[in-house]
């Protein structure tokens, strides 16, 4: 799950602390359990539970595993929170009526997928959720010089969620979600512009943060009222899916250069840049699938930004079974309908994810696969029938067929 920094990361970061005004990771507040209400005072749940979260990850036929995971219990500003609430939701969210533990709760899952390496996405494993909760909107100001710094597209970023704070005391405006993502994802980069292997290598990523609006607060997976971020980069995916007939909702989009949000943002910046490798792929500087992604960083000055696209919902947490996470070996064979089906009918969210990631290696995936699964309070709920069952029983049998004429000429 979430670990401290292990050797090749910690001279890594000892060095890089000059790039701040003071060290991101010098306080860790999160934890790998959840506390909630009770009548007494709070409990705690512990998030490795498989009845809790469900993970399943396979490194598949590749030859190293560059996906990861990770999920924590954050602790964050409670007046940061509220703003969030306020500007994406238009609700008044009263947090001095909790405890302040509980006011300060927010549940991260994180799921990253590498390529060129495991470089970028090691490091996010277990770094990036410190990073969301020490980021300050003090460092802003010299982050932003760094960027403008790097060149080309940069030479043009006003900022994005950061412009209020780009300027050393230019506003005393607390931070939101949207800018407290897009700051931490931002570090990254700058953290790891001294490491070589982070100029080639990079990593997509999806993140989901959950905040209990119950009073008294109940665990993420009973919760009344839910309050969803998603900030994200790539092409790794979250699904929400619905009670009512299984109905999936995409919280991500793919960041691929034919993309039209991400066409039209590169061709705005940078003129043209797309080329077709020799798969028929489009490609963007002939090399890269995703044009926002964590590292690469030799490819940031030709617009490939770790700016995260963020989506927010308000939920009512009845209405919805559950929240998946895949790495893009699994969403480029499994449809987003299949995945949530997969899920229907599993005793655990365990047990859900492993199906998810077992179907996909069925279906012929040859990438790292990596599936979570994050059950809400309408768990084992969904009404109607489960509608890609055939398709995906037809899907398997002609890839068993497949299989056996692969064998003969092995």
């Amino acid at each position: 799950m979430s670990r401290r920094l292990s050797s090749p990361f910690v001279s890594l970061l000892s060095s890089s602390s000059r790039h701040r005004p003071h060290s991101a990771y010098n306080r860790a507040a999160y934890h790998d359990y959840i506390r909630f209400s009770t009548p007494g005072g709070t409990a705690r749940i512990p998030l490795k539970n498989p009845k809790v979260i469900g993970v399943a990850s396979s490194r598949g036929e590749r030859p190293q595993q560059e996906d990861f995971y990770a999920y924590v219990a954050l602790s964050l500003d409670p007046e940061e929170l509220r703003r969030s609430l306020r500007k994406a939701h238009r609700i008044d969210w009263d947090p001095t009526s909790l405890p302040p533990a509980l006011a300060r709760q927010v549940l991260f899952v994180g799921v990253y997928d590498g390529h060129g390496g495991s470089t970028v996405s090691q490091f996010l494993r277990q770094e990036l959720h410190g990073l969301f909760e020490n980021v300050d909107k003090s460092h802003v100001p010299d982050l932003y010089v760094w960027a403008t710094e790097l060149g080309g597209y940069f030479k043009r970023f006003q900022g994005g969620a950061l412009a209020p704070w780009v300027r050393p005391g230019a506003s005393d405006t607390k931070m939101d979600l949207e800018a407290r993502a897009t700051l931490a994802f931002f570090e990254v980069d700058r953290t790891l512009c001294i490491e070589k292997a982070a100029q080639e290598c990079g990593a997509t990523a999806s993140v989901v943060l959950l905040q209990s609006l119950d009073n008294p607060v109940n665990p993420f997976f009973t919760s009344k009222r839910l309050a969803l971020t998603v900030a994200h980069v790539g092409d790794t995916r979250v699904l929400l899916s619905a009670t009512e007939n299984g109905a999936v909702i995409p919280m991500t989009e793919n960041h691929h250069v034919d993309a039209r949000v991400e066409a039209i943002r590169l061709r705005r910046m940078m003129g043209s840049g797309q080329a077709m490798d020799s798969f028929g792929e489009v490609r963007w500087m002939g090399a890269l699938a995703n044009t926002r992604s964590l590292g690469d960083l030799r490819y940031k000055r030709f617009g490939v930004t770790p700016e995260p696209e963020v989506r927010t919902g308000l939920l009512d947490g009845p209405a919805y079974s559950h929240i998946t996470l895949v790495s893009d070996g699994v969403s480029s064979v499994v449809s987003d309908d299949e995945i949530s089906d997969l899920a229907r009918g599993s005793p655990t969210p365990q047990y859900a994810a492993q199906r998810i990631m077992r179907f996909a290696e069925d279906m012929g995936s040859d990438d790292n696969l990596t599936a979570l699964v994050v059950p809400l309070a309408g768990w084992g709920k969904m009404t109607g029938g489960d509608r890609t069952r055939e398709l995906r029983e037809y899907r398997r049998r002609h890839m068993e067929g497949n299989e056996r004429q692969k064998a003969r000429w092995m």
